[in-house]
């Protein structure tokens, strides 16, 4: 499609992927709560005018944001405790926007060579080992139909949304230099991961890619998001015909990155709020095509009393919790709102205990919960785990350590460091077996930013429920 393009003589937008100031992005937007808003990109209408300029990227420097002291200062307070050697480089990468890294995560229902081309040609590389299988699925899912949609309850795709043409390749035209990888960062990932179908480009400078405008009838060929981001939805393991729930879904990355692993029978993205709702279904919109909307549904309802509506009609369920987003947190556009934010923080825990608890209903016996956040915070992360499991006799965590750290450490700097444990610990090949009170590292593993891995923060957790 992209030579297509040049041989028709279409319009060219040449794009040099250099380093440049970004404002700051949060990784992660607050879902089933109606708190303050969550970074400057938090607001889907402003995202949309950002985009809508035909994707181009211009030199102008955007303003620098200063940090909020009420929130760094409280940062330095609880990570330094809890975090040790860690923070000091954490912290350097949070008040340094230009250094964050982006990972690019290609749409499968979309034509995407020409994109894979160009992100290669600068120097980008897959994050997951890959599967064999063709970016385009097959005829149903490549080519989106041009038939007027139902609109149901649930319904997705509105009919001025369906494509009547494949979708085009973003005209972007690779810059004429390569970075070169460091060494260590040029073999294929570990192979003890599972091979996917989910294709992840990063990169080891923070090199940006335009965000594509939502235009109505054709499919986006890539979200850009935090790469950290991907690890809930790897440790979920979805696979073809099981149910799964998303149950905090705004904006809809982690449920598009489902839906690029595996077709499930069912994906129930659940958004209480209508504003970051409507958000969530445009994103849906722009990605997966109209044949999907029998296994892609919408809910309203509240994240807290899911589980009593629904118990035990899920195989798999994701809680991606509001939490107090660090990255967004700390550029607070003022003292008073950074403070209020802080006075805010101290009733999040009990929110994320119900919605696990919740989440924990909805799954069958045997099935599988994920719990995630984006805060280095022991409190919003391990203590919940533990709240939730000592009132949940049924449920029992699983070690994501060498599932998920080991053979992704080159990439990420994991930690299962909070107040109980010693010292931050580098993943080991060494198997560790006993209960969660012997074995505080089943409790969760901790994606802590630093220096050349910016990744994060994103702390992850897996509890099965027993049968």
């Amino acid at each position: 499609m992209y030579n297509y393009m040049l041989s028709r003589h279409c319009f060219l937008l040449t794009i040099c992927l250099k380093p440049r100031r970004i404002a700051p992005k949060a990784v992660c937007s607050v879902s089933c709560y109606t708190g303050p808003d969550h970074g400057p990109d938090a607001d889907p209408q402003l995202r949309e005018r950002r985009g809508a300029n035909k994707n181009q990227v211009t030199k102008r420097r955007r303003k620098e944001r200063p940090s909020c002291q009420p929130v760094l200062d409280n940062f330095d307070q609880q990570y330094s405790q809890e975090l040790g050697d860690l923070w000091p480089p954490a912290r350097a990468v949070l008040l340094d926007p230009h250094s964050w890294q982006y990972c690019v995560m290609l749409n499968r229902f979309s034509a995407v060579t020409g994109i894979t081309q160009i992100l290669q040609s600068q120097g980008f590389y897959t994050l997951l080992p890959q599967n064999s299988v063709s970016p385009l699925l097959c005829e149903d899912f490549s080519t989106i139909s041009n038939s007027k949609h139902q609109a149901g309850k649930y319904s997705l795709f509105r009919p001025d949304y369906i494509s009547k043409f494949p979708p085009n390749d973003f005209p972007l035209q690779p810059d004429s230099s390569s970075h070169v990888l460091p060494q260590d960062l040029k073999s294929e990932p570990s192979l003890s991961l599972p091979r996917s179908t989910l294709q992840c480009y990063i990169h080891p400078y923070p090199l940006r890619f335009p965000s594509q405008a939502h235009r109505p009838g054709q499919l986006k060929q890539y979200y850009l998001l935090n790469a950290a981001s991907l690890l809930p939805v790897l440790a979920l393991n979805v696979t073809d015909g099981e149910k799964v729930l998303d149950l905090c879904s705004a904006p809809g990355g982690k449920a598009l990155a489902i839906m690029q692993c595996a077709t499930p029978a069912l994906l129930c993205c659940n958004e209480p709020d209508p504003h970051r709702r409507d958000w969530l279904s445009k994103t849906l919109e722009s990605f997966l095509p109209p044949s999907l909307t029998s296994r892609v549904t919408v809910s309203s309802q509240d994240g807290c009393s899911f589980g009593q509506s629904e118990t035990g009609e899920y195989d798999k369920v994701l809680v991606d919790a509001p939490c107090s987003n660090d990255r967004s947190w700390l550029y607070s556009s003022s003292s008073q709102q950074g403070e209020q934010r802080l006075k805010d923080r101290a009733r999040l825990p009990a929110l994320q205990a119900q919605l696990l608890r919740s989440a924990l209903t909805a799954v069958r016996p045997g099935g599988v919960v994920v719990y995630s956040t984006c805060t280095l915070s022991s409190s919003e992360n391990y203590a919940v785990v533990d709240s939730v499991l000592n009132d949940c006799p049924e449920a029992e965590p699983e070690d994501l350590w060498e599932e998920i750290a080991v053979p992704l450490s080159k990439y990420f700097t994991f930690s299962h460091a909070h107040p109980d444990l010693d010292t931050p610990q580098k993943p080991s090949l060494r198997p560790l077996n006993g209960s969660s009170s012997s074995n505080p590292r089943r409790l969760g593993i901790l994606v802590v930013p630093q220096p050349g891995r910016t990744w994060g923060p994103m702390f992850l957790s897996r509890i099965r429920r027993r049968k």
